[in-house]
């Protein structure tokens, strides 16, 4: 049985982590253009900001941290994106990597 919280990380952390592999890969310019795709093109709550939004509300450690335990239990799937795993270990956000990234 999972626990409401744990629904929400399932879904969202892997959402989060593939836009990381989007920015990363460059099909995505900035975190900020992946929040707009989601608020107004799949519903995603404008309230919440967008799921890049969310990551750095939520803080990129906690979601490393729990990813990588998903990664523990279930494999590769969960592996954390490169980039996710660099905006960690220099204690950056999505929108310090945008405010970087100015197109």
């Amino acid at each position: 049985m999972f626990s409401d919280d744990e629904i929400i990380e399932r879904c969202l952390y892997g959402m989060i982590n593939e836009g990381a592999r989007a920015l990363d890969e460059g099909y995505a310019l900035r975190a900020s253009d992946i929040d707009v795709i989601y608020v107004n093109g799949y519903g995603f709550p404008s309230w919440c900001g967008g799921p890049m939004f969310y990551a750095d509300s939520v803080g990129l450690d906690k979601i490393v941290e729990r990813m990588s335990f998903f990664e523990q239990l279930h494999g590769e799937r969960w592996k954390v994106a490169p980039l996710l795993r660099h905006l960690y270990d220099t204690g950056k956000t999505f929108r310090e990597f945008d405010m970087v990234r100015k197109v």
